[in-house]
């Protein structure tokens, strides 16, 4: 049975390729962080290696050994695999990795059919590891398969995207979210419908945060230092400011997940302004957005969006990031009453 939801396209195309043993040696999966990319390739493993008559069965031992990251045939090459936990973070896929990859991959399975590689998060390989990856991609061993994840196939070299097949994995409509949640996970009402509407269409992390609190802790979190901020003065700001940046600089994504969740509460406040509250992301603060709201008018609102948007694709092109913030902080509109 294949785990990932909602992704009908891409399964309808394995299957078709299972049934017609025209399995591609490489195949590229695009899409948002938890949408499915990872649950799909696992997925797709367990068709190749499975003992039923109709893969992926879920309940056979190659396909309980891979759920469980325990196959011999299967590996996971990203930036938390290989080394030890005394390690330093990686910043990228290395080379090296892929050159262990590559050894692997001339070796014959050891105990399924295929010997699958899974290449999470491909577009952090370094060019060195890349070109290396692009010689195997080239001249593929025969019962080999790549599955390369990536969330932006337009930074990876067109020379390896070419190489594979690719497919692109879309999120799911908020309903569809809520009703997994609901009916998979038993999650109530109320809290799956939040969940649903915090995911975007990426159901992983709707998953994750039903079962680990400590996410919507964390939102609430940010939440509330956002108001501190935009009542704030100066002074308040820009220390913020110093707070971010020296986080930018060990853990970029986390100060990503910050300028989201501004951008999604100021658009919020434009729905809101707009009259169209049934349509919000942060549905458990509707009646502060409400009241929020009445205090700016609409081009303030729009203005502070664009800044915001701003500033994200200024610190994906590695513009200072003290700067790029501070000029954020100026920007926060002051409440008008319009």
């Amino acid at each position: 049975m294949w785990q990932v939801v909602g992704q009908d396209r891409a399964v309808t195309l394995f299957q078709r390729n299972l049934e017609r043993g025209s399995i591609a040696h490489a195949y590229l999966l695009v899409g948002p962080p938890h949408v499915g990319k990872m649950t799909l390739a696992l997925d797709l493993a367990q068709a190749l290696n499975c003992e039923a008559a109709e893969p992926p069965c879920g309940l056979c031992d190659a396909c309980r050994k891979i759920a469980s990251g325990k196959h011999a045939d299967v590996q996971i090459i990203g930036l938390n695999s290989g080394g030890n936990s005394t390690d330093k973070p990686r910043a990228e896929i290395s080379i090296d990795q892929v050159r262990e990859m590559q050894h692997s991959s001339s070796l014959p399975p050891f105990e399924g059919r295929y010997k699958v590689f899974i290449i999470d998060g491909a577009e952090l390989m370094s060019n060195e590891a890349a070109n290396c990856l692009l010689k195997t991609l080239e001249e593929p061993a025969e019962g080999v398969i790549f599955i390369l994840l990536t969330t932006n196939d337009g930074i990876l070299p067109a020379t390896v995207v070419s190489r594979c097949q690719r497919l692109e994995l879309r999120p799911l409509a908020t309903s569809q979210v809520e009703a997994v949640l609901g009916e998979r996970r038993g999650v109530e009402s109320p809290k799956a419908e939040l969940l649903a509407r915090l995911c975007h269409g990426c159901l992983g992390w709707a998953l994750s945060a039903a079962a680990d609190d400590s996410l919507l802790q964390r939102r609430a979190q940010l939440i509330d230092r956002l108001l501190d901020i935009t009542n704030g003065d100066y002074e308040e700001r820009f220390e913020y400011v110093s707070q971010l940046a020296a986080q930018f600089s060990q853990n970029r994504g986390s100060v990503q997940q910050v300028l989201d969740l501004w951008l999604e509460w100021w658009r919020d406040l434009l729905l809101v302004k707009l009259g169209r509250s049934d349509t919000i992301t942060n549905i458990d603060h509707e009646a502060m957005l409400v009241d929020l709201a009445r205090g700016y008018n609409l081009a303030q609102i729009k203005s502070f969006i664009n800044s915001i948007e701003a500033a994200g694709e200024q610190l994906e092109q590695n513009a200072n990031p003290r700067l790029v913030l501070e000029v954020l902080m100026l920007s926060i509109p002051g409440r008008s009453g319009g």
